[in-house]
C-alpha cells in the first residue's frame, strides 16, 4: 500500500467531511500508519480507526490520552482536537474556573487571509461589530425556521406547532433589529432559546424542564443539551479555523466567554439541530451514543458546517464593505 501524503489528506474540503468524533476512556495513537483509538474490553484491547482525511473535529472527554504522533497526524490532516469534560461538560482548571473547551488548532500557514482581513477591517468599529452579530442572529433564526418544521423531525416525533413557531421567530427578528447594543442582543438570544425550550417541551410532552448551568443537570434533556452543544462548538471552531479567523475576535460572546467567536458561530446549529434532538432522545430513552449519532446525522444531512462557513464569509465581506460608508445604521 502506497503512503498517503498530507496534501492528499487535505483533498476533502472541511465542509464536506463526514465525521465528528467524541470519545472518552480510551487512548488515541498511531498504529500501522493509521490514527486509531484503543478501548479496553476485559483482557482485550479493541482498535478503532479514525479516518482523519474525512474528519473535521475530534473531542476528547474524560479518561483519554493521545500520543504526540497521533496529534501530528491529525494536524497534518487539518483536524481540530478539543479537550472537554465527560459528556461534553466544561473542563475545570486547578483554580475551579471553568473552561468551555480547549482547542488545539492545526498549525498550517496555508489558510486564506481574505476573510481575516475583512473581519479585522470592521471589528474595531462598535456599530459594525453589532451589525455583524445581528446578521449572525438573523441567520440563526432563519435556520430554525427552515429546520424545525422539516419532515425528518416531524416523522421522528417532533411535530412542532408551526403557527406558534412562526410567531416566536417573527418576534425575535423584530427584537434583533431593535437591539441597541450587544448586551440587549445577548438578552434576546437568551430569551429566544428559553422560548424554544418551552416550545420543544410542549411538542414532545417532556414535562417540567429547567435549563441547568455548568453541566449540573441530571435529567436526560439537560445532559443531552450539554453533550450535543459541544458538537456544535466543534463545527464552529472548524469553520473559523478554515477561514483563518481567530477565536478571540468575537462579535457577541466576547465579553463573557474566552474564544467567544466559536460560540457566536455555534449559535447557527445549537438551537436548530441539537435542541430538538435532545428532547427527542430524552423522550425515547436514548443513551449518549444514540443521541450523539442522531446529532451527527442531523448536522451532516443539513450541511451545517457548509452553512456556518458560508454565513461567516457573507458576514465578513458584507460588513467590511460598509466601513467607508458615511452613514452606517447599527
Amino acid at each position: 500500500m502506497e503512503a498517503i501524503t498530507p496534501s492528499e489528506l487535505k483533498a476533502i474540503l472541511h465542509s464536506k467531511r463526514a465525521n465528528i468524533y467524541y470519545i472518552e476512556h480510551c487512548r488515541v495513537l498511531v498504529n500501522g500508519g493509521r490514527v486509531e483509538y484503543v478501548t479496553d474490553a476485559g483482557k482485550q484491547s479493541q482498535y478503532w480507526n479514525i479516518p482523519v482525511a474525512n474528519t473535521t473535529t475530534v473531542l476528547l472527554g474524560t479518561g483519554t490520552s493521545i500520543t504526540q504522533a497521533a496529534m501530528r497526524e491529525l494536524a497534518k490532516a487539518g483536524v481540530l482536537v478539543g479537550f472537554c469534560g465527560g459528556g461534553g461538560t466544561p473542563l475545570f482548571s486547578a483554580n475551579e474556573v471553568d473552561v468551555e473547551v480547549a482547542w488545539f488548532s492545526p498549525q498550517s500557514e496555508y489558510r486564506p487571509t481574505e476573510y481575516l482581513q475583512a473581519w479585522v477591517r470592521f471589528w474595531f468599529h462598535d456599530d459594525l461589530r453589532l451589525a455583524a452579530a445581528k446578521a449572525i442572529q438573523h441567520s440563526r433564526v432563519q435556520r430554525i425556521a427552515d429546520t424545525w418544521p422539516h419532515r425528518v423531525l416531524r416523522d421522528a416525533g417532533f411535530a412542532v406547532d408551526t403557527t406558534r413557531l412562526d410567531a416566536l421567530l417573527a418576534h425575535s427578528r423584530h427584537a434583533i433589529d431593535l437591539a441597541p447594543d450587544n448586551t440587549n442582543l445577548l438578552i434576546e438570544e437568551a430569551l429566544l432559546t428559553k422560548a424554544l425550550f418551552k416550545l420543544a417541551v410542549d411538542t414532545v410532552g417532556y414535562g417540567d424542564f429547567t435549563r441547568a448551568k455548568r453541566g449540573s443537570g441530571t435529567d436526560p434533556a439537560n445532559r443531552f443539551l450539554d453533550h450535543g452543544n459541544y458538537l456544535a462548538y466543534g463545527l464552529g471552531a472548524t469553520a473559523t479555523w478554515v477561514l483563518g479567523l481567530p477565536h478571540g475576535l468575537a462579535i457577541l460572546h466576547g465579553k463573557t466567554r474566552r474564544g467567544g467567536l466559536v460560540f457566536d458561530v455555534a449559535d447557527l446549529a445549537k438551537d436548530a439541530h441539537i435542541l430538538p434532538q435532545a428532547f427527542l432522545s430524552a423522550m425515547r430513552g436514548d443513551d449518549e451514543q444514540s443521541f450523539r449519532r442522531g446529532c451527527i446525522e442531523a448536522l451532516t444531512r443539513s450541511e451545517a458546517l457548509d452553512f456556518m462557513i458560508d454565513t461567516l464569509k457573507a458576514v465578513a465581506l458584507g460588513t467590511a464593505a460598509r466601513v467607508d460608508k458615511p452613514e452606517r445604521p447599527a
